[in-house]
């Protein structure tokens, strides 16, 4: 595996993989902005599925659970410059200004395609890059600020997300698990999502659910997997990382202990 990231700040990175894939399951703390050189990426919510390739450029929405597969193309290494939004320099950048955002129950991706104002905000990063030495702090503040004032510009709605900065509060959980069982995260990501310590999700779990948190999501997991290949068409292979198993071996074990029979089999009776 060949995976190199190089900062020039804290809050900003040039990351280059150039292996088969590489998949995450992520809940970013800061809104994400991103650029794509080269490679393909595909981005699974609870409710909605993208695709990005080069030149692309969208907004992750911190707070919300993803998946997040990187594949190297034509040849290419998947190649992107990020940008972290974080709470603090959002703070610092609506100090003063008269803004009322309107809450967001769940933010979505927001696409910019290859806008050419933020493709050349986040372009002239590059050369940077290749700077020996700490990168001026004034210098990264002002090309982050650039490009939260280009964003404004570009879509009028983008304060409900930039400047909402409450933390989650508690909500329905049994809701919450059954949009997003398929997101392999640490108990306690998920209790701080529902606006929970873990103690008090585990406690909520058990009483809506009669079960173990682990034990139900392993069974969620393992009967959309079943849907996706029997219903769907879809290959095991193309299948297990998009429902919350981190390999294939893994998988396939789990699966035939659950069912009876292996996602192979079932593949080639649904065929």
């Amino acid at each position: 595996m060949d995976f190199q990231i190089k900062y020039i700040t804290p809050d900003i990175k040039l990351s280059s993989y150039e292996d088969k894939l590489f998949k995450t399951e992520v809940v970013f703390d800061h809104h994400m902005l991103v650029w794509f050189i080269s490679g393909e990426t595909k981005i699974i919510q609870a409710e909605a599925t993208y695709v990005f390739r080069a030149g692309d450029i969208f907004l992750i929405p911190r707070n919300q659970l993803a998946t997040i597969i990187n594949y190297p193309k034509d040849g290419l290494p998947h190649k992107a410059v990020a940008m972290h939004l974080s709470t603090s320099r959002l703070r610092e950048f609506y100090f003063g200004l008269d803004v009322k955002p309107k809450a967001l129950a769940s933010p979505k991706i927001r696409c910019f395609n290859d806008h050419p104002l933020l493709k050349s905000c986040l372009a002239s990063l590059i050369p940077y890059f290749e700077l020996q030495g700490p990168f001026p702090e004034n210098i990264a503040a002002l090309k982050i600020n650039e490009a939260i004032s280009i964003l404004r510009v570009i879509d009028p709605a983008i304060d409900n997300i930039l400047a909402n900065f409450e933390e989650p509060g508690k909500i329905d959980l049994a809701g919450f698990m059954e949009r997003n069982f398929m997101f392999n995260m640490p108990m306690a990501k998920f209790g701080y999502l529902t606006g929970r310590s873990l103690s008090t999700f585990n406690r909520d779990f058990k009483k809506h659910f009669n079960s173990t948190p682990q034990r139900w999501l392993t069974q969620k997991r393992l009967e959309l997997a079943h849907y996706q290949i029997s219903e769907k068409k879809q290959k095991p292979v193309d299948v297990y990382l998009e429902v919350g198993f981190e390999d294939i071996s893994h998988f396939s074990y789990a699966f035939k202990k659950h069912f009876g029979y292996s996602p192979t089999e079932l593949n080639n009776n649904s065929a």
